[in-house]
């Protein structure tokens, strides 16, 4: 499998076992399997509500002394009402806490936006901290203390567009080393790729295969179906392949990690097992001319009135 390098020498496994809308009994159960089946790359996150259920996994996988700690990259990311400097790294200690471990090998700023510590998801704009009251940069020089301090080894965010990551930059002296965003043929995000590589910033790509399993209430009316699409299946059928490995050789393809979710054992391997897929230039040029600009996860839920985070990937309303 494909690996990305860090600076320091460490490597991200291209292809991680994503978590977002697993249950507890179903997470703890994917991550064993993964683990078991070949997977070092598990990707987490607070805002999940299921890190202790990981970490359950984890420790019961690791206490059988097959795999080792040190074999297994895992990340996780600080929720958005955590943003304020004093809550960064008390959220981090927490989040380590479930998981079992004594640091993490990656921790993002989940999204550019920041709300009160006491909100879980925000209701009105009353909810909402401002990009005055609590700054980017704020934030992110308390993420890197957590990397001073041991608590991580790599630092980064998630997203971003490259207008919020110029900005970042022009205020640190210690650039995000990971860009996690949304990829698949229908969002290929090309010139943000190209601006990650340029700044030697790695990418991991979510919602590879479409998240189709995700609340009814952020999807959109008759939203396009990445692994029903013709050409995709067409070249799943000419490789003797699925259209989920399809999608997820893709992304390896492209240089960027990507994290692939399932609580279903077979789906599980099958994921992993996209590594054996060739697809050829014509596969990738047919690939190519899918991309629509389609978002599965659009951000909307941040639209309220009078809050600082309107059209939060393009940028329009972002002071810089």
């Amino acid at each position: 499998m494909k690996t990305l390098k860090f600076k320091n020498g460490d490597e991200l496994p291209a292809i991680g076992l994503g978590t977002w809308k697993s249950e507890d009994k179903e997470v703890k159960k994917a991550v064993k399997i993964a683990l078991n089946n070949g997977y070092r790359h598990i990707d987490c996150a607070a805002t999940y509500g299921n890190e202790a259920a990981v970490g359950e996994a984890l420790a019961e996988v690791f206490a059988e002394g097959k795999v080792k700690r040190e074999d297994v990259w895992i990340t996780s990311k600080l929720w958005n009402n955590a943003h304020k400097k004093e809550d960064v790294i008390p959220a981090l200690k927490n989040t380590l806490k479930d998981l079992q471990l004594d640091y993490l090998d990656l921790y993002l700023i989940h999204w550019p936006v920041a709300w009160k510590p006491e909100v879980d998801f925000p209701e009105n704009d009353d909810d909402f901290l401002s990009l005055e009251e609590v700054p980017i940069i704020e934030t992110w020089e308390m993420m890197l203390e957590a990397k001073k301090q041991g608590l991580t080894k790599h630092v980064g965010v998630s997203n971003f567009s490259s207008l919020k990551l110029e900005d970042l930059m022009e205020k640190t002296k210690e650039n995000p080393e990971l860009n996690q965003i949304e990829l698949h043929p229908y969002l290929q995000q090309n010139k943000l790729l190209e601006f990650c590589s340029t700044h030697n910033i790695h990418v991991t790509g979510y919602s590879p295969l479409g998240s189709g399993d995700r609340a009814e209430a952020l999807k959109a009316d008759n939203e396009p179906s990445l692994l029903e699409n013709s050409t995709i299946m067409k070249i799943a059928k000419k490789h003797g392949a699925t259209a989920g490995q399809v999608l997820i050789k893709w992304s390896e393809l492209r240089g960027n990690a990507v994290i692939p979710k399932s609580t279903n054992e077979g789906r599980i391997i099958e994921n992993l097992e996209s590594t054996g897929v060739n697809l050829d230039e014509d596969d990738l040029k047919a690939i190519a001319d899918l991309d629509r600009h389609f978002r599965y996860v659009n951000g909307k839920f941040y639209d309220t009135k009078g809050n600082s985070y309107t059209n939060i990937f393009d940028d329009d309303n972002y002071s810089r």
